[in-house]
């Protein structure tokens, strides 16, 4: 079997820029499952899709025209050709994102091309329901967490650094509302697989959980 780490948590929890780091480190694969909603969300805006007609979202999952170009530090997320990946990581495509995901037909429709990306010598894949539901069999699950309030501080940082503007109260407020209905909704709601390992990061650094993971890889020798 191809070994996989999953790594879940709520918004703005750090598991990206986590997982960039432990699958860097790990020399495997990275599989980014929230890019995939956040592309489909602005590609079904572009089309003049509602986020409610569940049939035609369907459809544009199966033939969604997305590439992942990994490179140097970074992975390049092209739509039809153009790199979005600026795009996607803005507030109202999360928003999107965050509306897309709560249908079962359009999860279904993404579930096969997420499970593709398990390729040798392994995979760390980052998401929501990663390790409760699309890699169940994963030896090493995290659920990464940290106070409403410092994911917020950390959000504002990386919006200011691209230049965007943003006020910390509202997005304390955002992220807490984004926490409710992701963990209150009926499919695949999010929450920490029975066996994973959790880590509230509020303290640490990501050096630290990076270490964390890596130690808890090593221990289960998937290093």
């Amino acid at each position: 079997m191809i070994p996989v780490i999953t790594i879940d948590g709520p918004v703005s929890s750090g598991k990206g820029t986590v997982a960039r780091r432990v699958a860097t480190g790990l020399g495997w694969h990275l599989l980014d499952s929230g890019a995939l909603y956040r592309v489909l969300g602005l590609h079904a805006e572009r089309r003049g899709v509602a986020l409610d007609d569940e049939m035609r979202l369907v459809d544009l999952a199966e033939q969604l025209p997305v590439e992942f170009r990994e490179g140097g530090n970074d992975t390049a997320v092209l739509l039809d050709g153009e790199d979005v990946g600026q795009i996607i990581r803005e507030e109202r495509v999360g928003e999107l994102a965050s509306q897309v995901a709560v249908l079962q037909p359009v999860r279904d429709a993404l579930f096969a091309r997420q499970r593709a990306f398990a390729q040798r010598p392994g995979l760390v894949a980052d998401g929501r329901d990663m390790g409760t539901v699309v890699f169940r069999d994963a030896p090493l699950k995290i659920f990464l967490t940290a106070s409403a309030e410092e994911r917020a501080r950390r959000r504002l940082g990386q919006l200011k650094e691209k230049g965007f503007d943003a006020n910390l109260a509202t997005l304390i407020e955002d992220i807490r509302t984004r926490d409710e209905r992701d963990m209150q909704r009926a499919v695949a709601p999010l929450k920490p697989a029975p066996d994973a390992v959790e880590i509230d990061s509020t303290e640490l650094s990501v050096d630290q959980v990076v270490e964390r993971i890596l130690d808890e890889a090593g221990a289960r020798s998937l290093t």
